[in-house]
C-alpha cells in the first residue's frame, strides 16, 4: 500500500521547519542566480531522489546505462559515498571498493566499458569526465544521486520516489525523509514512482500524479524490481528464484541497504527466511558474520542446503578484500533490474535517446558552427 513505510516523529517537527528554511533558502539563491549553476556542452541526466535512501537510485542508473551504451560512451560521476578518499577518482577493474564506494564498485564491475568516476564537486568531475585525455571520449554523463547538487544544471532531471514513501505522506528532516519540500518536484522533467506492485491501477496511478501536483511539461512513469537468477558470489552459480518454492534451501536474508521492505515482500512469494538487517552502506565486520553464521547454525534442519541472499551492493562489501568473511557460506547475490508498467518502457527510452542525440557533441558544435555563420 502507497505511504505504508512511512513513520514521523511528531517531536522533531520543530526541528524539521528549521530545516526546511534553510534549504527554501538556499533553493532561492539558485533560482535568483546568486548561486551558479553550470550548464556543459554535453548531455548531463541526473538520477536522484528528495527522499534519504532506498529509492532505488542504482537500478535505474543501470537501466540507463543500459539503454545508452550501445550507441555512446557512458559516463556514471557519483560522490562514492563512505569512500575511503578524497577528490576526483576514475575507476578501473581493478580498484578496491574502499576507494570508489560500494555503489561506484557495483556498476563499473557490471559494465567494465563506462567511464566510472567519484567526485564530490559534480562540476570538476564532469570537466575532467570531458577532458581530452579521457578515451573513448565521453558522450553523455549519468549524475547518480544528484538532484540537490544545483550547482550543475542538467538536461533531463529524472526524479525518483518510492511508492511506499510518497512524499506527500512524509515530512522533512529530522521528523521525515524529505531532503527538501515537496515543493522541489518542480524541478525534475521526469517522475517515476518506483517499488510499484504491478497490480497498481490507473485510477490509483492518476491519484498519485493529481496527488504530486504533475504539471503539463512533466512526465510520471511508474517502474517496479524485477529479479533475475540467485548468483553464487565466489564461484557464480546460479539458484532461479522458483527453485526456492520447493521448500529445499533454509534461506536467511542479509541486507545492508536503506529500505529492505520491498525484497522481504518479493522473497516472501518464492520461500521463508531469517531476516537479518544492516543500516545503509553498512561495512561488514567479523562480528557481524558471525552473527550470521550462528543464525545458519540455528535454521539448519532437515539435511537441507542453507544459503544466504544478499544484494548485489552488499555482495560487493562482502567480496571486496575481505573473501574470508564468507568462508565456509553460500551466500548469492540478487539482482535487481526495473521494468516500466503500463507498457511505457519505450516512451522513456526514447526521451532519453532523443534527449541524447539532440545534445550530443556533435549536434552542439554544428549548431555553434551554423550560430556564427548566421
Amino acid at each position: 500500500m502507497e505511504g505504508d513505510h512511512i513513520k514521523i516523529c511528531k517531536a522533531l517537527l520543530p526541528f524539521s521547519w528549521l530545516y526546511g528554511m534553510a534549504v527554501n533558502l538556499r533553493n532561492v539563491l539558485f533560482d535568483s542566480g546568486v548561486l551558479p549553476s553550470e550548464r556543459f556542452d554535453i548531455p548531463v541526466i541526473c538520477v536522484g531522489n528528495i527522499t534519504a535512501g532506498g529509492t532505488g537510485k542504482t537500478p535505474h542508473t543501470e537501466y540507463l546505462i543500459r539503454l545508452l551504451s550501445e550507441q555512446s560512451q557512458v559516463a556514471v560521476l557519483s560522490r562514492g559515498y563512505k569512500r575511503k578518499s578524497t577528490g576526483y577518482i576514475m575507476a578501473n577493474s581493478d580498484m578496491p571498493m574502499t576507494l570508489i564506494g560500494d555503489e561506484p564498485y557495483q556498476m563499473k564491475h557490471k559494465f567494465p566499458r563506462i567511464h566510472m568516476a567519484v567526485d564530490k564537486d559534480r562540476r570538476e568531475g564532469i570537466r575532467r569526465l570531458c577532458d581530452k585525455k579521457v578515451w573513448p571520449a565521453t558522450d553523455v554523463v549519468l549524475l547518480d544521486d544528484a538532484y540537490q547538487h544545483r550547482y550543475v544544471q542538467a538536461g533531463i532531471n529524472i526524479l525518483l520516489m518510492d511508492y511506499h514513501r510518497l512524499i506527500y505522506f512524509d515530512e522533512l528532516l529530522p521528523a521525515g525523509r524529505l531532503r527538501e519540500p515537496r515543493s522541489s518536484t518542480q524541478r525534475a522533467d521526469i517522475v517515476i514512482v518506483t517499488k510499484c506492485p504491478t497490480s497498481i491501477t490507473p485510477m490509483e496511478e492518476h491519484g498519485i500524479a493529481r496527488s504530486l501536483g504533475m504539471q503539463p511539461w512533466q512526465k510520471l512513469f511508474f517502474t517496479h524490481f524485477k529479479y533475475g537468477a540467485l548468483r553464487h558470489i565466489k564461484n557464480g552459480s546460479e539458484i532461479e528464484l522458483k527453485e526456492l518454492m520447493g521448500g529445499q534451501y533454509n534461506v536467511v536474508l542479509l541486507t545492508g541497504i536503506a529500505s529492505p521492505q520491498q525484497m522481504e515482500y518479493d522473497l516472501k512469494k518464492y520461500c521463508n527466511f531469517t531476516p537479518i538487517h544492516f543500516s545503509d552502506h553498512h561495512n561488514f565486520t567479523d562480528s557481524d558474520i558471525q552473527r550470521v553464521k550462528d543464525t545458519i547454525q540455528r535454521v539448519k534442519k532437515d539435511g537441507k542446503k542453507t544459503i544466504v541472499i544478499t544484494t548485489e551492493k552488499d555482495a560487493t562489501r562482502l567480496k571486496d578484500n575481505r573473501t574470508s568473511l564468507v568462508e565456509g557460506m553460500d551466500v548469492y547475490a540478487l539482482p535487481i533490474e526495473v521494468e516500466f508498467l503500463d507498457d511505457r518502457g519505450n516512451e522513456f527510452d526514447q526521451m532519453i535517446l532523443n534527449y541524447v542525440q539532440t545534445n550530443s557533441r556533435n549536434s552542439v558544435l554544428l549548431k555553434k558552427q551554423d550560430d556564427n555563420k548566421a
